[in-house]
């Protein structure tokens, strides 16, 4: 019974040292109070965004990147407040811990560059929106929608369903190609080539009335079918198209096409050539004759 007590005792000695900071006299209890409100400031702070982007503005019908950028912001801004005034209640002037954050900073330069590179990319992204939520990009050989912008990084869905977690630096120092900056409206050029007895004219008026019959490809800008070079085994045509609907996932649409028009060429018989070389033999001619017989 005394050594449980003599236990209480050292336990309590420990949450009741006191220590200073700033001036202002802390126990290790005070200290874990403080996390605990900080902690508290953060989880609220994200119900506090949910509720704004999920409920408020989806009511109005903000759009989805605005209503993302906003909640963001939000929830930035709560948290930021909140730190300050906990650390004020505690009786810290924040100005003479000048000294510590000027530290601080050069901790950062120095040791978590990546780091604060993400983050400031990140400010730059909801404020500049190169990328939005909803936006399809393609960086790197990654290529997919955005889900998600949070301070370190992005979110991307693939059409896969793979999520690829990618620095918001990529975003800033990289190329990016956005398939729905200004609209969600694309061209895709699909390469389509048949055989020089075929007539090009011909071509040209079956491969747009298969693109006018299939379902999500616009008829404004209207689908028109290019004759861009004479190959080596084929003539060689591009059908360009504009969707919207598709935008995301053009492979789907493209594949939806070259069905359409393989079943229109057999039915018409346009031949489909393939790689054909022919092999001149100038001399040896004789030898292989006298091994043959």
């Amino acid at each position: 019974m005394f050594a449980n007590n003599q236990f209480i005792d050292n336990i309590l000695k420990i949450f009741t040292y006191t220590f200073e900071i700033g001036g202002k006299t802390f126990t290790p209890l005070s200290i874990l109070q403080v996390i605990f409100f900080i902690v508290l400031v953060f989880y609220l702070s994200k119900k506090l965004r949910d509720i704004l982007v999920d409920k408020i503005l989806l009511k109005y019908h903000v759009d989805e990147a605005i209503s993302y950028n906003i909640g963001i912001l939000v929830r930035y801004s709560t948290i930021v407040v909140g730190c300050a005034i906990i650390i004020q209640s505690t009786g810290i002037d924040l100005s003479s811990l000048h000294v510590l954050i000027a530290s601080l900073g050069v901790g950062i330069g120095f040791g978590l560059q990546t780091i604060a590179d993400n983050f400031l990319s990140g400010i730059i992204i909801l404020f500049e929106q190169p990328i939005k939520v909803g936006d399809m990009v393609e960086v790197g050989d990654v290529r997919g929608r955005i889900v998600e912008i949070s301070s370190r990084s992005s979110t991307i869905r693939t059409n896969d369903n793979i999520t690829v977690i990618v620095p918001n630096s990529h975003f800033i120092s990289n190329n990016v190609v956005n398939w729905s900056y200004n609209e969600k409206s694309v061209r895709l050029r699909i390469p389509i080539g048949v055989s020089y007895k075929e007539d090009p004219e011909r071509i040209r008026k079956i491969a747009l009335e298969e693109a006018h019959k299939i379902e999500g490809i616009l008829q404004f800008p209207t689908p028109d079918l290019i004759f861009t070079e004479w190959g080596d085994s084929s003539i060689n045509f591009t059908l360009n198209i504009w969707t919207v609907n598709y935008y995301s996932k053009p492979d789907i649409l493209k594949s939806q096409v070259y069905y359409a028009l393989f079943k229109r060429f057999r039915k018409e018989n346009i031949e489909i050539p393939f790689p054909q070389r022919d092999l001149n033999l100038r001399d040896g001619w004789e030898q292989l004759e006298s091994v043959k017989s």
